[in-house]
């Protein structure tokens, strides 16, 4: 646990989270889940090919990044298996060469084909397969709305009695929604950070959250934000007042130090990777060098780091 406010540093176990947070609390969460977008095949000519599906665009039209992108032209074809083909629809375009492309499933129904076929898309520094229980296992347990190709991981932390012991704390639960797509990994390479860019993503801030928020500010508790997702979210809707606005749209919000905070009190965050927006995030919340100091406890300590790794709270 790192405080804000200068004091020092304390190692607990994620268990210890609702003894660390405060009845009257409001711990908000994403609940975006991975769905199955990575797929792969054969060109025409035999040859290796890989779809990674990043937004939909229609009912059968996507946004994605194929591979080889040189040898893919518009009008190819990605044979995944007897049941799903992918028509290449564009040609490539910025960001990243992204393309346009349309599944056609044998039986007309893509989303069963795609469940079937797809592959979960696993971080590329996880250097094996993946394996059907990661269908499972790259998901937390808030999941509902499918449409990111990667997991809010701070939530992965978080178990049914975990849950439990949080609400008999007294600690309420609200939740988000934002699909984490590709540009959430965009490495930092500007030397000033304030140039830093990412994709816009989709979100959405129900009612019900919004009120949560304004309940809680009115009582006297914390804002809690489960992960650099949910802070990107309810920063993005936030007032002056720290309550925040229910509303849908897409975010390309880039929290960098000297950022001020509205609606976030307190986050649990995993360990981030260098040169990452991220880690920009965490340092804008908590200070860069007590961050770096953090982190280099944690490797002392011998925490792990990113997505399945240890957690955080910053508070």
């Amino acid at each position: 646990m790192l405080p804000r406010d200068g004091g020092t540093p304390h190692h607990h176990v994620f268990r210890d989270l609702p003894y660390l947070l405060r009845p009257g609390d409001l711990l908000v969460v994403n609940r975006s889940q991975v769905f199955p977008a990575r797929l792969l095949g054969r060109r025409a000519t035999g040859g290796r090919a890989e779809v990674l599906l990043i937004s939909r665009e229609g009912s059968d039209l996507w946004d994605a990044l194929v591979q080889p992108g040189r040898r893919l032209r518009s009008g190819d074809v990605v044979r995944v298996d007897d049941g799903l083909e992918v028509d290449i629809a564009s040609e490539a375009r910025p960001p990243e060469g992204r393309r346009r492309v349309r599944l056609r499933a044998a039986d007309g129904n893509v989303d069963a084909a795609l469940g079937r076929a797809g592959h979960v898309p696993l971080p590329p520094y996880i250097r094996r397969p993946d394996r059907p229980e990661d269908r499972e296992r790259y998901q937390t347990i808030f999941a509902r709305e499918s449409g990111s190709i990667a997991a809010p991981t701070a939530g992965l932390h978080f178990s049914p009695d975990l849950l439990a012991a949080l609400g008999a704390r007294g600690i309420r639960r609200a939740d988000v929604v934002l699909h984490v797509g590709p540009g959430t990994f965009k490495p930092v390479t500007v030397d000033d950070v304030r140039r830093h860019t990412v994709e816009a993503e989709p979100f959405v801030v129900p009612p019900e959250t919004a009120e949560a928020v304004a309940r809680t500010r009115a009582q006297g508790g914390r804002v809690v934000a489960v992960g650099t997702t949910t802070v990107r979210t309810l920063e993005t809707v936030a007032r002056e007042n720290g309550t925040v606005e229910a509303r849908e749209g897409r975010t390309d919000l880039v929290i960098v130090p000297g950022h001020r905070f509205r609606a976030v009190d307190a986050l649990v965050t995993n360990f981030h990777l260098p040169r990452s927006s991220l880690l920009l995030l965490v340092a804008a919340f908590a200070g860069r060098e007590r961050v770096l100091a953090a982190y280099e406890e944690a490797i002392r300590a011998g925490y792990r780091f990113y997505s399945y790794g240890d957690a955080m709270l910053v508070e």
